[in-house]
């Protein structure tokens, strides 16, 4: 276990890329889901490794002290893109819950959230949450447009040389992607707990991406059709907003069920039981580290990896952009260099 020093405001501040750049931890449990049925107890157990190791902590709420304290009011940013065969599990959901409690947040300040209403509800985020916990969302549902500014926030957004066709470039709002309201005017602090995802322009959907395409508006412009796609650039940019890196201050991926090819949807023939969950400050560093795992299965399966894949009938994309997380490192959002890391790996029985 790594030797503990609780983030002080002098010497260790939270937020991206936090208090320990380059660390990642893994944990993996063999019982953690029978029979596509997340397990309480192994998941318990891979929490409590995973929070401790990831800190040094001597104890479970010491660990989450870290990161919350009374009178903090935490977002809880979920990954129902994936639908009910791919979401942020409520196992998962719940123990994040539990350690911000018993850190002192009331269950008030806690906000499980996401862009869109739909999603939520359809995954059932709804029924899993305990009493007192909020639930939230941006706007209703998906769109193609994404420029209604309901539940985003005018004054805090990218500005970027990035539209689709037929707009006008002279538009500013065209140009802009808005933070939801939720993070700017509602939260002080932000958890973010994507899925181990393949993602067909964007290579992989982990850390970076829950952020960049779930707390702005406006982001299909970033992969409006198979070649017409910036997502290599758009989600570091996104993610180097000052209001993400300053209230993300821990990423834990729920990778006990992941999918290898045709995400960011959860297509059953590509999700497989990966049986890991993985803990970090640094979104770069997870995301890399995620990316190795997907390709693994990749080539296991006789698939290229995810950089080297070309089009086919369920991933259409010409270039799946994995650039996002190097160049995320290169903007001083966390640590891509292997040489860097320290990656720390449990398999628990």
């Amino acid at each position: 276990m790594a030797a503990y020093s609780r983030p002080q405001a002098e010497s260790a501040k939270l937020g991206i890329p936090g208090p320990y750049p380059g660390r990642v931890v893994a944990v993996e449990h063999p019982g953690s889901i029978l029979s596509g049925v997340y397990q309480e107890q192994p998941v318990r157990q891979m929490m409590e490794k995973g929070m401790l190791e990831l800190t040094g902590a001597p104890h479970w709420v010491d660990a989450w002290r870290v990161f919350a304290q009374p009178g903090d009011v935490v977002g809880i940013k979920v990954s129902p893109v994936g639908g009910r065969k791919l979401c942020s599990d409520a196992l998962v959901l719940n123990r994040i819950i539990d350690g911000l409690r018993e850190a002192g947040v009331k269950p008030r300040d806690i906000v499980v959230f996401n862009r869109y209403r739909d999603e939520m509800l359809e995954c059932g985020f709804q029924k899993w949450i305990p009493p007192g916990v909020r639930i939230t969302w941006a706007c209703p549902a998906y769109d193609t447009v994404q420029l209604a500014m309901d539940g985003y926030d005018p004054d805090v957004y990218l500005d970027m040389a990035l539209i689709k066709p037929g707009q006008d470039i002279r538009d500013d709002h065209v140009r802009r992607s808005y933070a939801v309201q939720i993070l700017t005017k509602q939260i002080n602090k932000m958890i973010n707990l994507p899925v181990l995802k393949h993602h067909q322009s964007a290579g992989v959907t982990i850390a970076l991406k829950n952020m960049s395409h779930g707390l702005v508006n406006n982001v299909n412009r970033s992969h409006t059709t198979p070649t017409l796609n910036a997502c290599g650039i758009f989600i570091p940019s996104v993610v180097n907003l000052p209001v993400i890196r300053e209230k993300a201050v821990l990423h834990i991926c729920d990778g006990i069920k992941a999918s290898y090819h045709g995400g960011p949807g959860g297509n059953p023939k590509y999700i497989w039981e990966h049986k890991t969950m993985y803990f970090a400050t640094d979104p770069v560093a997870m995301d890399k580290i995620g990316l190795k795992a997907i390709d693994e299965k990749r080539l296991a399966s006789g698939m290229t990896t995810v950089a080297l894949s070309k089009p086919d009938r369920d991933s259409h994309y010409l270039n799946c952009q994995v650039e996002h997380i190097e160049i995320a490192g290169a903007l001083g959002l966390g640590v891509f260099d292997d040489k860097k890391m320290e990656v720390k790996r449990f398999k628990l029985a």
